[in-house]
């Protein structure tokens, strides 16, 4: 078998091996490190990994890619599995209010807030969007990010607007390297013309919103963010229950604010993760762990909501959940598509280690989009989909924050990103 590209010499490879899904409790530190690695690839699936030299039924020639990992850390591509990466518009202009101490809801009448996003969202052509969220895309490969999951949500009963998003994102996902997987988030917030009739906007989303995205085919995911104020437990079961009988996977914004019992529902209907969970109750957790679903934790949302609270992921590795790491990349609470930086929050907020941390931005992230078995660990078989960081060791990368570490980052078997 002849070999297309071969990373040697690898002085850190972090192959995440072992069995094809979500790793909990203590096996979310088994990275699976090997020193001196080798990774060899056929076109776009790797097909060996190990120490040392390549076996002898793996050739080279004058046009195989030949990379030196000396000196190099070498991980799975990593995943961004929570992110609003299609909006129009910034909020730049709200953050004066913050620091003054203005409430959400002052910032709100203000003009500011989710219906400012969803204004500059519906005003936004599509080629604005795509533009937009290019850069954004590029700005998360540079970071070492292969695979993104994108929402909608910017609509706000605005069913044009949400299918507006969900098809830029379908077109970036056929135009750029990075792979996008779509999550129709129609219940993101309340239209302002249902406030006093909430079942009312619930019923057309079951009836007329999910059925035609699930017709379309836009989305392999539908969420809900249930909390006070916005979506109850009964409608966010309502949904996410339509959302199945139409091929839909179910996700939930869950407990961000208040202990709702988001978690808990998150296990009963069988949601393939719950995200945000700052509030989350023991109940939940212990829940979420017997039916195997996966905490996306946001760690940036935290910090930039400056709440003095964050999901307690110690107690979730505790009790078995797998726990995921994820950005959050949106406007309002958390606009950065910075992965590394999450990862170093992780720590330092989340109490998290390096080695729980990698396999919250590779395994468990993709199962939680449910591609696990493709991408997430580097072994013969699976995607090649490769990061290369210009660190000694993993602990490097979440220690040292604030710059861009990545050396080279292999998508599909090409080096699609190379540092200048």
């Amino acid at each position: 078998m002849k070999a297309t590209l071969v990373i040697e010499n690898i002085q850190n490879l972090i192959t995440l091996k072992g069995e094809n899904k979500p790793r909990i409790g203590e096996k979310q530190k088994e990275i699976g490190l090997i020193e001196n690695g080798i990774v060899a690839v056929k076109d776009n699936e790797i097909i060996y990994v190990g120490e040392g030299e390549l076996p002898e039924n793996i050739e080279v020639d004058k046009y195989t890619v030949i990379i030196s990992g000396k000196g190099k850390t070498v991980t799975p591509g990593f995943i961004d599995s929570h992110t609003h990466l299609v909006h129009g518009g910034s909020r730049e202009n709200e953050l004066s209010m913050k620091l003054e101490g203005k409430a959400y809801l002052d910032i709100l009448k203000a003009g500011g807030g989710i219906h400012s996003t969803t204004k500059a969202t519906t005003e936004a052509s599509f080629d604005e969007l795509y533009k937009k969220a290019e850069k954004s895309l590029n700005t998360m490969l540079s970071l070492g990010i292969t695979t993104v999951e994108s929402k909608s949500g910017y609509g706000i009963g605005n069913f044009d607007t949400e299918i507006k998003q969900l098809e830029v994102a379908r077109k970036l996902n056929e135009n750029h390297v990075v792979d996008i997987i779509s999550t129709f988030l129609g219940a993101h917030a309340i239209p302002q013309e249902y406030k006093e009739d909430t079942d009312k906007f619930v019923d057309i989303l079951i009836k007329n919103m999910i059925p035609e995205i699930a017709d379309k085919k836009l989305a392999k995911f539908c969420d809900v963010f249930c909390e006070e104020g916005v979506f109850t437990i009964n409608q966010s079961r309502k949904i996410l229950n339509t959302a199945k009988k139409y091929g839909l996977m179910p996700k939930i914004h869950a407990d961000e604010i208040v202990s709702l019992g988001g978690a808990e529902l998150a296990a009963e209907v069988g949601c393939i993760s719950a995200d945000h969970l700052i509030g989350a109750s023991d109940t939940g957790m212990k829940d979420m762990a017997k039916k195997g679903v996966i905490a996306v934790l946001l760690p940036g949302t935290s910090f930039n909501l400056q709440k003095g609270t964050a999901a307690n992921a110690r107690k979730m590795i505790g009790l078995n959940v797998p726990v995921a790491i994820s950005t959050d990349y949106n406007p309002g609470s958390c606009p950065s598509e910075n992965l590394q930086l999450m990862m170093t929050l992780a720590a330092l907020t989340l109490k998290m280690t390096p080695e729980e941390i990698i396999t919250g931005v590779t395994m468990n992230a993709a199962a939680s989009l449910g591609i696990e078995d493709k991408v997430g660990s580097l072994e013969a078989g699976k995607k090649a989909d490769i990061s290369m960081f210009d660190i000694p060791n993993l602990a490097y990368l979440v220690y040292h924050f604030g710059i861009n570490h990545t050396d080279t980052v292999i998508k599909n078997g090409d080096v699609v990103y190379k540092k200048s």
